[in-house]
């Protein structure tokens, strides 16, 4: 009966969804969701038909680009052709099989493939594959640069498809980048149950998984390509010929290890309760009293969902527990956008690669994103300096995003130096809120001290932590989490336990940051004062 059960739950969804065929050509206009499979097409229609001469895709899911490129010229009578390196020019307007094949061979030269598809009919399409990995041979650019100027005079297009964003600007500065979507959850459905069926033709395998169960798989897989979306249901098929409500679990570690590979975004752990976490009373309450903000009855209660928070404060103070606070309280997964990342030598990727971590982002919704110390990556922006405009590029690029996104994105950015921030994102409207996270009081002290000690099995009954606390005055939260720790090691060296004596020897030969830069954090304090709310 589980087996039947499942087996029907998998059909209704493959009867809901439709084909894959079918829902590229239905047309979703939901607000805020990512581009689907039928915008593609019809973004790619358009623009063939305005006569670009050279479009640029970079993608990993070269089939699926291949497909869609076929169905953009569908509608109309277009040539077409394919070069690569490993096969030379396929296709299009040399029809006889053996001339054919003997054209592939004598084309697998990207020098003798581009002068092949320079004999292209006017309005042609040609296809080049991995081409910008040969382009930093001098003839290869010039011929490649010459094809362009000419199909823009025969109204020709030639599209680029590549795994990596590595044209010479020269070349860059031509073409119209097209982007790929990422599938939505109707494609995901039909894709996940296609792959499903796939697997029980070849091999009979058990489908018992409940309709809240394929409901949440079909959420965790948002934000993946097609083809890691194939790769993750195989996985979980493949040990025990099985697909059950189990497999979520295998589901969310394949695509958590899939995020950290590439690099832009990155899943981070949170704390399993917000006890876990000393003071920041003022916030947690702030965050109690919105944590329904994304549900549809604060909607029609004419609210607006939540956007987000800038948490500024002492370096050390615990802003980046306060990004994991808020995932925790709202129960939401946590990602992490490593700005320095996003930075790379060739022109556009840079905003390419912020573009497609935010886009990935919401394709995760709901979801709280971290940027963590964001000054640093837009403190160009703030200062003008010469970095031919690519950190305001960046900035605005960040800005719109914040105004026009409709999908459920919280936004935690968390910073230390005020100065360094470009005044637009100050402004009142950018952020729900601007919490500022100072140095934590006794009474917070003590919390901390209690928490370290029970995290490393160590009762806090048996230490004073009221009298650790007084003592460590201007101690930030990672400062006391150290003196927790070195105290540990003393301990151990001495192959003795940690007592009240030795955590206070170790705060007592510290010397905090609020010492050491006691200017500066007063001018911060002063700064703070009447412009944030005390997260504490």
């Amino acid at each position: 009966m589980q087996k039947r059960k499942g087996g029907q739950i998998v059909a209704e969804k493959k009867k809901k969804g439709g084909t894959k065929k079918k829902i590229t050509k239905k047309k979703v206009t939901k607000k805020g969701s990512a581009i689907n499979a039928m915008d593609d097409v019809t973004r790619l229609e358009q623009l063939l038909r305005s006569d670009c001469p050279c479009i640029a895709i970079v993608t990993h899911e070269e089939e699926h680009a291949l497909q869609l490129i076929q169905n953009a010229l569908m509608a109309g009578k277009r040539e077409f052709s394919i070069w690569s390196a490993s096969e030379g020019i396929r296709g299009g307007f040399f029809q006889n099989d053996e001339e054919e094949q003997a054209l592939q061979q004598a084309t697998e030269s990207p020098n003798v493939g581009l002068a092949g598809l320079g004999q292209a009919k006017p309005g042609s399409v040609c296809v080049a594959l991995d081409l910008a990995g040969h382009l930093k041979e001098g003839k290869t650019l010039r011929l490649l640069r010459d094809l362009i100027r000419k199909f823009s005079r025969i109204k020709s297009t030639l599209i680029l498809v590549d795994h990596e964003d590595k044209l010479p600007p020269v070349v860059a500065s031509q073409a119209r980048f097209f982007r790929i979507s990422l599938p939505d959850e109707k494609e995901i459905r039909a894709l996940v149950t296609a792959n499903l069926r796939n697997h029980h033709h070849k091999s009979p395998i058990e489908i018992g998984i409940s309709k809240r169960g394929f409901k949440a798989v079909i959420r965790n897989l948002r934000g993946l390509t097609r083809q890691q979306i194939e790769t993750i249901i195989t996985e979980a098929v493949r040990d025990d010929d099985r697909f059950t409500d189990e497999d979520l679990n295998i589901v969310m570690a394949s695509k958590r290890q899939l995020i950290q590979k590439g690099g832009l975004l990155e899943y981070i752990q949170t704390p399993l309760a917000l006890d876990e976490i000393g003071g920041i009373q003022r916030l947690k309450t702030w965050l109690s009293h919105r944590k329904n903000g994304f549900q549809p009855e604060a909607r029609e209660f004419g609210l607006a969902p939540p956007r987000g928070v800038l948490m500024l404060g002492v370096q050390g103070a615990g802003k980046s527990l306060c990004a994991k606070a808020i995932a925790t309280a709202w129960q939401q997964p946590l990602l992490r956008l490593d700005p320095s990342k996003l930075y790379a030598s060739y022109v556009g990727q840079s905003e390419q690669n912020l573009i497609q971590a935010l886009e990935q982002t919401e394709m995760m919704a709901p979801v709280v994103l971290w940027i963590d110390e964001i000054e640093k990556a837009f403190a160009s922006a703030a200062s003008r300096s010469s970095d031919g405009g690519l950190s305001q590029r960046m900035f605005g690029t960040l800005l719109t995003w914040m105004q026009d996104h409709s999908e459920p994105v919280f936004l935690v950015a968390t910073a230390n130096d005020i100065e360094a921030l470009p005044p637009e994102l100050l402004r009142k409207g950018r952020f729900d809120e601007i919490f500022f996270v100072d140095l934590p009081s006794a009474s917070v002290r003590e919390r901390i001290f209690e928490i370290h000690l029970k995290k490393r099995k160590r009762d806090p009954q048996k230490i004073d932590c009221r009298r650790l606390a007084q003592a460590s005055e201007g101690f930030s939260g990672a400062e006391i989490e150290q003196a927790v720790l070195s105290a540990l090691h003393e301990a151990f060296g001495q192959k003795g336990d940690v007592d009240t004596d030795l955590i206070l020897a170790v705060v007592e030969q510290s010397v905090p940051l609020s010492v050491t830069m006691a200017e500066k954090i007063d001018a911060l304090r002063r700064w703070a004062q009447n412009r944030c709310v005390p997260a504490d």
